[in-house]
């Protein structure tokens, strides 16, 4: 199969240096165009209460494909990559749902981006209620253990 290549069309700008797994709900993002990108391509957006982002994380240098716990805590399960969402992932591709604060020229004012400063940015999308799950959302216990401090 040939690589896939992918230029990022921005980048993250926050406070936040180290992935640090948890209190991504005090962070504040910026999400800046990559300067190749025009400006108008965010019109639009902000008549939009969310958007979705789609991200590469940068700093990952391993992959992990099974075997691992969820945070390395042994209370929780052992599970395949694709049973959790770890940054040490195949392709190191993350997607957040973020709140959209506002738009400021060439950057989007987010809540709840789980991205570092200095992180890539793959695309863009906005979030249309029918792209949601339809049905109840499912998940094992350890799941809501693992998310109860991260936003």
């Amino acid at each position: 199969m040939n690589p896939i290549t992918i230029e990022p069309i921005a980048f993250v700008r926050n406070s936040r240096r180290e992935p640090v797994d948890d209190h991504w709900g005090e962070v504040s993002s910026e999400i800046e165009l990559a300067d190749h990108i025009p400006e108008a391509s965010l019109d639009g957006i902000d008549s939009f209460s969310h958007a979705e982002i789609v991200y590469y994380f940068h700093i990952s240098e391993k992959t992990v494909w099974a075997g691992e716990h969820p945070r390395e805590n042994p209370a929780w399960p052992k599970l395949g990559i694709f049973a959790q969402r770890k940054k040490d992932r195949p392709n190191h591709i993350g997607t957040a749902f973020v709140n959209l604060l506002r738009r400021e020229g060439r950057k989007l004012v987010v809540a709840n981006l789980d991205a570092i400063d200095g992180t890539p940015v793959i695309d863009i999308k906005p979030v249309m209620a029918e792209y949601l799950p339809k049905g109840r959302v499912e998940q094992p216990p350890w799941a809501t253990e693992l998310m109860a401090e991260y936003w």
